[in-house]
């Protein structure tokens, strides 16, 4: 007999993405430039010397792109608002083309049935904000809390469930130490006063939606998180694995649902630790509806003492399968969802990205067989399943990503989508992946013999 993997009628089923990697439009409609658009701009930045300027073109396609949302069946969208598209310096004179936008997207998410998710930073900081000093800047905090309030005032009577903020850690450390992300800066010292900020800003945001939306949405924040194991059960790579998780997970999980920072930070990294000031944390502390989860792989970690400032670094464990980018461990997304149960015990837990890159291509029959992706997602999902069997609360699934689309550093090397796009002529073909979802949604569930996708 086949095993039927079961979900909740009440799961929410739904994809993910973010404003810079699909909307396009970079400079249309008094948009201000983001510091992903000086970087993709900056020769040397994106390996295909590519940038976001059209991307999906979802700032004009969005409604072709909705009535495909509405034919999976999906019951959520996860976007984000462009900060630069709303208050083109970041702060001050708010530029109304830009709030329509998004006012006619989540009218017209909610008149095709689909729950709008609402992530106010996606990475896309306002140039303005940045050439005050970015992240490390108190005041972008200040900043990001008005332009909360903003986003509240004109969508906060519709829009059910928001996000702050998406993957502040990546914001931090890839686009503050190694380099990698706008604004490509390589400072630990940097990094780490970015994340401590974000925090700041986050509690901010919280109390402006708190306050500011009358229809009493859900409120979360969106964390990038893996399952952290030494490569050997050496003391040296035991004691780098909790010097990664440490950044990586406490970092942040510790102040939102804790208060504090791990004493560890303070004392392992002396004359890094960020500028905290009292009452810094206590809006970052409130209490929150769900903890997003965007999960992806595990990472294995050596100790290496040439890394400066952390010693550790992620190795590739032998034998194991893997995507473009990662590695493919399915049981990790269980193994940190037990985790942040049992340590955090969140009001709920949403997977507010899962995801693989596949190099798939159109087949001359015009499908798009991307086995491995529907692969991925499928055994995913059981592992998910199993953390709920032992009684995790996760309430939502959103995949990594509806749309093909810009994959920041990558460029378009990277294809993600549960959807096609030819980024010529913009033509969209849902891929396999995309019928074997709507199929999830509609049976809530599958059948968990690979044979059959």
């Amino acid at each position: 007999m086949t095993d039927f993997v079961r979900f909740p009628d009440s799961f929410i089923w739904g994809t993910a993405t973010s404003a810079y990697q699909i909307e396009g439009a970079w400079q249309e409609d008094g948009k201000g430039p983001s510091i992903w658009d000086t970087f993709a701009h900056t020769p040397g930045n994106i390996q295909d010397r590519s940038t976001g300027d059209t991307a999906a073109d979802f700032y004009h396609r969005w409604p072709e792109d909705v009535a495909l949302m509405r034919s999976l069946g999906l019951q959520a969208f996860r976007f984000s608002i462009s900060w630069p598209r709303v208050l083109p310096e970041g702060t001050g004179r708010v530029n109304p083309a830009g709030l329509d936008f998004y006012d006619r997207l989540v009218d017209g998410l909610l008149a095709a049935g689909i729950q709008p998710v609402v992530t106010l930073f996606h990475w896309d900081l306002p140039q303005a904000l940045q050439d005050k000093g970015g992240w490390p800047s108190r005041e972008t905090a200040d900043a990001f809390g008005e332009y909360a309030a903003v986003a509240a005032r004109r969508l906060g009577d519709r829009v059910p469930a928001w996000i702050t903020l998406n993957e502040p850690w990546v914001a931090a450390f890839a686009g503050h130490y190694t380099g990698d992300h706008a604004p490509g800066w390589r400072d630990a010292k940097a990094a780490l006063q970015a994340a401590h900020t974000q925090l700041i800003a986050h509690g901010q945001a919280v109390q402006a939606l708190r306050s500011l939306c009358s229809n009493h949405p859900k409120i979360g924040i969106a964390l990038t998180l893996s399952s952290v194991q030494p490569a050997s059960q050496s003391e040296d790579d035991l004691a780098a694995a909790g010097r990664y998780d440490l950044i990586l997970t406490r970092l942040f999980l510790d102040p939102l649902f804790h208060g504090r920072y791990p004493a560890e930070l303070q004392a392992g990294f002396p004359g890094l630790f960020p500028d905290v000031r009292p009452g810094d944390l206590d809006a970052a502390s409130a209490p929150l509806d769900f903890l997003g989860i965007n999960y992806y792989s595990r990472d294995v970690i050596r100790h290496n003492p040439d890394i400066p400032w952390i010693q550790a670094e992620p190795v590739q464990p032998e034998g194991s399968p893997y995507s473009q980018m990662w590695e493919i461990y399915p049981p990790g997304i269980y193994e940190v969802l037990a985790r942040v149960w049992r340590d955090y015990h969140p009001a709920s837990i949403w997977i507010t990205e899962n995801g693989v890159p596949v190099p798939d291509g159109v087949d001359t029959d015009g499908r798009v067989r991307d086995f491995r992706r529907t692969a991925y997602l499928l055994d995913h999902l059981v592992q998910v399943r199993r953390a709920m069997d032992e009684g995790v609360p996760v309430e939502a699934y959103l995949v990594w990503s509806l749309l093909d689309n810009f994959e920041w550093a990558y460029g378009y090397k990277m294809r993600f989508g549960l959807v096609y796009v030819d980024f010529e002529t913009q033509q969209r073909i849902i891929k396999d992946s995309g019928h074997w979802f709507a199929r999830v949604i509609r049976d809530h569930g599958f059948a968990a013999v690979k044979e059959q996708i």
